[in-house]
């Protein structure tokens, strides 16, 4: 009887379910931790007029996920081409139902690429080339985790921004502290910023 190896496809779910919702990832905040407590109008404002929106990394997370789905059912000509495809076309005002859209197909587009994942038996595919592309699922996969690490930590960034300049809840007691800090000692420092 021949054994199946799925080692390292076991650790790439585990990779993409810390990176994705772990509140004990060593890293730092998961995508799902750095997206608590944002707001639909954190989500739709900009920091300055050439950077994106939360709404819109959000967005753009998501359609590399779909992107990866999409490969790992074998469609060569799935791409993302377009800004509109990459971070959307959406509005600066975001309203409480397209920010719970924008969260809850994130959420769907992290349990389809678990489930393709899931379907495999397998390493071996791992190997192989990604339809359409001139890189392996393997780099893909680990490719993708590394995408939501990066914008999440920049979304992290965002969050302290926006709270702030004031989009954000303001903490009770704004007096300064010892440092100059607007939102003074009572407020509770983590090591994420």
């Amino acid at each position: 009887m021949e054994t199946q190896n799925n080692d390292e496809l076991l650790r790439i779910i585990d990779l993409l379910n810390t990176t994705y919702e772990s509140e004990e990832a060593w890293h730092g905040p998961s995508v799902v931790e750095s997206l608590r407590g944002v707001t639909p109008d954190m989500a739709g404002r900009r920091i300055t007029p050439n950077t994106h929106s939360i709404a819109e990394l959000v967005f753009h997370m998501t359609s590399w996920r779909i992107f990866c789905v999409k490969k790992m059912q074998g469609d060569p000509t799935f791409d993302i081409t377009t800004p509109e495809k990459n971070f959307g076309a959406l509005p600066d005002k975001i309203d409480d139902f397209e920010w719970e859209a924008l969260e809850m197909e994130l959420s769907l587009s992290q349990e389809e690429l678990i489930n393709e994942l899931d379907k495999r038996d397998d390493d071996e595919f791992l190997e192989d080339i990604v339809p359409g592309r001139d890189y392996t699922y393997y780099d893909m996969l680990h490719g993708i985790i590394n995408h939501d690490l990066y914008h999440t930590g920049q979304i992290m960034i965002l969050k302290k921004a926006l709270t702030f300049k004031g989009a954000g809840a303001r903490y009770a007691d704004d007096d300064e502290d010892e440092y100059g800090s607007p939102y003074g000692s009572s407020q509770e420092h983590d090591d994420y910023y």
